[in-house]
């Protein structure tokens, strides 16, 4: 693979209100010589630990739980492809990138529509219009929270849908506690043209995901 995993969100302002993380700065980033030794082990070792931040959401959705290592794998992709090597160019990655690390009270995640026949998909993703926003998460018997889409811009229009979006769940308290006190984690879509959940989520994706949360 000689690029990010995934489409970088567009170059426009992301919602940073919340934005509380430690995030990635000049200083964790390898320069673009270090990074081309030690891509390969880097790689392996950041590939492995996203199996355990994936979830199928039925037949055609996947769910990429995004978090610090993550994120920091992309950046390194981007200015590797990019061939980014001053200053101000490296940190209008971190300022595009950063936002699409979870902050303590939510996850946030990359959702793609994966069906491998272009003409297929292209059916598929005009009657799948606003599915980005009845993806949901639910903690033991707490209200569903669904996601909140595409903060950095609109992906859908009237006609059809994007095959990739960026979304975050805010959790509220008392989930958030449910979460960490070990609290039984399910998700899924209720779109009208795709229902399917997981109910739980497996073991090792919820534990990554309990570690995304601060302490309430």
């Amino acid at each position: 693979m000689t690029g990010p995993i995934f489409s970088p969100p567009p170059k426009r302002h992301l919602n940073r209100s919340r934005y509380r993380v430690n995030p990635i700065t000049l200083q964790d980033l390898m320069t673009l010589e270090g990074y081309d030794k030690a891509r390969s082990s880097f790689r392996q070792a950041v590939l492995a630990h996203k199996k355990n931040r994936m979830a199928s959401i039925g037949p055609d959705v996947v769910l990429s739980f995004e978090d610090r290592t993550t994120i920091l794998y992309q950046v390194q992709e981007m200015l590797r492809v990019e061939r980014i090597f001053k200053r101000a160019g490296i940190q209008e990655e971190l300022d595009t990138y950063n936002p699409l690390i979870p902050d303590g009270s939510n996850w946030k995640a990359t959702m793609m529509i994966q069906i491998p026949d272009v003409a297929t998909r292209r059916e598929a993703l005009t009657r799948l219009v606003g599915i980005e926003r009845r993806c949901w998460v639910r903690i033991e018997d707490h209200d569903r929270v669904y996601a909140i889409a595409d903060e950095d811009m609109e992906r859908t229009t009237e006609d059809k849908t994007s095959s990739v979006h960026f979304l975050r769940f805010e959790l509220p308290p008392v989930a958030r506690d449910g979460v960490q006190g070990g609290g039984r984690i399910m998700m899924g879509i209720d779109h009208p043209s795709y229902r399917h959940s997981l109910d739980p989520v497996p073991v090792p994706l919820a534990d990554s995901l309990r570690d995304d949360l601060a302490d309430s």
